[in-house]
């Protein structure tokens, strides 16, 4: 598919992380949301077979050449990967192309940029391939997973390039296979909050996956019968004498997190919205990814606690935490609570829920 001019305009939406943050890895499901802002390639065919990407937002550009099998000159090489990836399933380029990126999503703050931008990639050379066949937003997402973690090694989940992909609301299930429901619920504004901090992804991990994986060792070896999907919240009494203080924190903020991620759900399936109770759902998230999970930050905590003092329903941090972004939902007076993140450092924006990957016409 292409214009009559040859030139194409793709855009893809960031994403936050409503519930079951710190969760895939486990095998529990997320429920995510694609948001406003977005990431555009524009961009027409060559008469050769080189590919020049502009890059204005952060003054950078990229050039190489489509071979049957380009090499990779970088780590995470992803514009490279994506023709690879593509080429092996058989779409055919007979042309390069000089594109142009923008985008107003905030990078490196856990709101999935790097994965809008591959996803946005990928829909863009699906339409300009030789062969062309429309194919579902879903399979976009699948071949930028492709693109993005497998090509590479990464041990990253699917949530990013899934819920980019498809944007709206998704609930997915990634155990025992991928499971997919997309929502369309009437939710008002959210305000996302950019703390400044770099994110300390690596730390975090340390402690929530891989402290959350051995405290489940411990358990199935003595208790086979424990299962994180269906126990009880209330179980956790059952490994005092098992775990320590701050283990057991960890187990129930995870048991927690998934029961409020069930809440949510249930919400969306019914298709009725009760906005103090789905606020309330989000805040009691952020109290477990702050005080059992601890991937929050002192200045990420004071921007939630703002938000929440000028109106906001709920708030959490996005993402694996240790710095980043988090967001309010703020259906009404969404100005007052932007502020409030401001006043203590934070860059606000307002946003609603997003389409997902699309040609802009």
């Amino acid at each position: 598919m292409i214009t009559e001019n040859n030139n194409l305009k793709v855009s893809t939406p960031g994403r936050i992380c409503l519930f079951g943050e710190h969760q895939d890895y486990l095998g529990l499901p997320i429920i995510a949301a694609g948001i406003s802002r977005r990431v555009t390639i524009t961009g027409a065919r060559r008469d050769d077979k080189l590919v020049t990407i502009y890059m204005p937002d952060i003054d950078d550009k990229d050039t190489f050449e489509i071979t049957d099998e380009i090499k990779y000159v970088k780590p995470r090489d992803y514009f490279r990967s994506v023709v690879n990836v593509l080429q092996r399933e058989g779409y055919r380029f007979s042309s390069g192309f000089d594109l142009t990126i923008k985008g107003d999503i905030p990078i490196n703050s856990g709101t999935s940029s790097s994965s809008a931008l591959i996803v946005t990639w990928v829909n863009f050379l699906i339409q300009m391939a030789d062969n062309y066949q429309p194919v579902s937003q879903q399979i976009i997402g699948e071949l930028a997973y492709q693109a993005e973690v497998l090509e590479f090694g990464e041990p990253g989940g699917m949530m990013d390039q899934y819920s980019t992909a498809l944007g709206n609301i998704i609930y997915m299930e990634s155990e025992p296979q991928i499971s997919i429901n997309s929502y369309s619920p009437a939710l008002g504004t959210f305000v996302l909050g950019d703390s400044k901090e770099p994110k300390d992804t690596i730390n975090i991990l340390k402690h929530v996956k891989f402290g959350m994986l051995d405290i489940l060792k411990k358990i199935g070896d003595f208790d086979p019968e424990f299962d994180l999907k269906t126990s009880p919240k209330d179980s956790v009494q059952n490994y005092v004498s098992l775990l320590t203080d701050d283990e057991l924190l960890l187990l129930a903020g995870n048991l927690s997190d998934r029961d409020v991620l069930l809440e949510a759900k249930e919400m969306f399936e019914k298709g009725a919205i009760d906005d103090v109770r789905f606020g309330e759902l989000l805040t009691i998230h952020q109290n477990s990814l702050r005080d059992a999970k601890k991937v929050s930050t002192p200045k990420i905590n004071r921007m939630i606690d703002a938000s929440l003092k000028a109106g906001a329903l709920g708030a959490k941090i996005n993402g694996s935490g240790g710095g980043g972004c988090m967001f309010a939902y703020a259906p009404k007076n969404p100005e007052l609570v932007a502020e409030a993140i401001e006043k203590e450092g934070g860059i606000a924006y307002i946003i609603t829920i997003g389409d997902g990957t699309k040609v802009d016409r």
